[in-house]
């Protein structure tokens, strides 16, 4: 259970998106929120977080990797203690290989092949940091489609 507050607004917006369809909603809340820390100047976790789920409600692919090489240029600004201290459950470490295949699917979508596969192979070099639960599952069988994907795409 988080109590930074700027992590449970994200957490809604994530609500809205997923669980409630309003992803115009979760956009335009997310773009407040971005506002709200200072956007890129704020503090790095809030910035990795936002930017991984703004990317989610981007209809423009361009933007979405925008979205997403935020995120991750982010995340190698987390600690984990800070990660503790919002009441995020997993290691920093746990969440490279969701970005890279985040990044890697946009880059799959854009056309560029190499680069998507580039992205795909550091998520899997991460893979450890992952743990055999729900999560992690899903992760991983993102990175087993999208290989699968790509090996079609060749």
């Amino acid at each position: 259970m988080t109590t930074d507050p700027t992590m449970t607004r994200i957490g809604q917006g994530v609500e809205l998106h997923h669980h409630q369809g309003q992803r115009e909603a979760a956009r335009d809340l997310f773009a407040q929120i971005w506002d709200d820390i200072g956007g890129e100047q704020g503090d790095p976790l809030h910035v990795c977080v936002l930017a991984h789920s703004m990317a989610d409600v981007q209809d423009d692919v361009h933007q979405e990797l925008m979205w997403d090489l935020r995120a991750l240029a982010a995340a190698d600004l987390v600690t984990d203690e800070r990660a503790g201290q919002a009441g995020v459950t997993i290691s920093v470490a746990g969440l490279y290989p969701s970005l890279h295949l985040n990044v890697s699917e946009c880059y799959r979508k854009l056309g560029d092949l190499g680069r998507a596969r580039e992205h795909l192979q550091q998520a899997r070099a991460k893979i450890g940091a992952l743990g055999d639960d729900e999560y992690g599952q899903l992760i991983k069988g993102g990175l087993k489609q999208l290989a699968e994907q790509l090996d079609d795409a060749t």
